[in-house]
C-alpha cells in the first residue's frame, strides 16, 4: 500500500484533522471518518486502504461489465482490468486526501477517481487490440449503422447519402472526424478521448453538436424522415 500522505511527524495515528482543505464546509461522520484514517498510518491506514480497496473494485467491475459490449471484453481480461484500476485509483486517493474538500461525499469524489481509471484503461485496451484509421471514412458502412432491415435498405441508402453530403457541408473537420469515429468505426466514446487527448465530456459535446447541425440539414432538405420513425 502507498504510505499515508501529510502526516506531521510524531502524530499519533488515528489522530488526523478532519477538516477539508480550504476551509469548505465541515464534513460528514462517513466522509470525516474515511478522511481520519486514510490521513493516519499503521493498521488504521492499512484497513482503511483494504476495505477502500474493495469498494472501487467493485466500482471498477460494474463499470466495466457496463462497457463490455463496446469494448469486447470478458473474463480474466476484464478482471485484469478492474484491479489495475481499483489499484490506481486507490493510489491517487491517498495523495490527494489532502485535497478533498467535502464539497460531496467521500464516496462519490473517490468513485470519481476509479471511473476514470476505468475509462482510461479501457480506452488503450481498445487500441492495443483493435486498429482503426481515423481518417479513414468508410460511408458504406452508415446503413448498418442506421439499423434498417432489408425491407427499408433503399431508404437507408439515400439517407446514408444525404447524411454524407451534410457532413461535408455543415460540419467542422474536428466533428467529422468525431462523428465518423464513433458512428462509422464504432469506436467507443472512452477510447476516442484517448486518442483525441481530450475528455469525454468534451468529445460527446462534440458529437451532440454534430448530430443537431446534421439534423437540422436533413430537415430543412426533407431527408429525416427517409425511414419511418428515424430521428437523428
Amino acid at each position: 500500500m502507498a504510505s499515508a500522505v501529510g502526516h506531521e511527524q510524531g502524530e499519533p495515528a488515528g489522530t488526523a484533522a478532519v477538516t477539508p482543505a480550504g476551509g469548505a464546509r465541515d464534513l460528514d461522520p462517513v466522509s470525516a471518518s474515511w478522511v481520519r484514517e486514510l490521513s493516519s498510518t499503521g493498521t488504521v491506514y492499512e484497513t482503511a486502504c483494504a476495505r477502500l480497496h474493495g469498494d472501487l473494485l467493485r466500482i471498477a467491475k460494474r463499470e466495466l461489465a457496463r462497457r463490455r459490449s463496446r469494448f469486447g471484453f470478458d473474463g480474466p481480461e476484464a478482471d485484469d482490468l478492474a484491479h489495475q484500476a481499483a489499484a490506481d485509483a486507490l493510489l491517487a486517493i491517498t495523495r490527494k486526501i489532502g485535497d478533498f474538500r467535502g464539497e460531496s461525499r467521500f464516496t462519490t469524489w473517490a468513485y470519481r477517481f476509479v471511473v476514470l481509471e476505468v475509462s482510461a484503461k479501457a480506452g488503450r485496451h481498445f487500441w492495443s487490440t483493435r486498429r482503426v484509421e481515423l481518417d479513414g471514412e468508410d460511408w458504406e458502412r452508415l446503413p448498418d449503422r442506421l439499423g434498417a432491415g432489408p425491407a427499408e435498405s433503399s431508404e437507408a441508402r439515400a439517407l446514408a447519402a444525404a447524411v454524407r453530403t451534410a457532413a461535408a457541408e455543415v460540419l467542422t473537420d474536428h466533428q467529422r472526424r468525431v462523428f465518423v469515429a464513433l458512428v462509422l468505426d464504432a469506436v467507443p466514446l472512452d477510447a476516442l478521448a484517448l486518442e483525441l487527448r481530450s475528455s469525454r465530456n468534451a468529445v460527446y459535446k462534440t458529437m451532440f453538436d454534430a448530430r443537431r447541425r446534421l439534423r437540422d440539414h436533413l430537415v430543412a432538405h426533407g431527408y429525416l424522415d427517409v425511414i419511418p420513425g428515424r430521428r437523428s
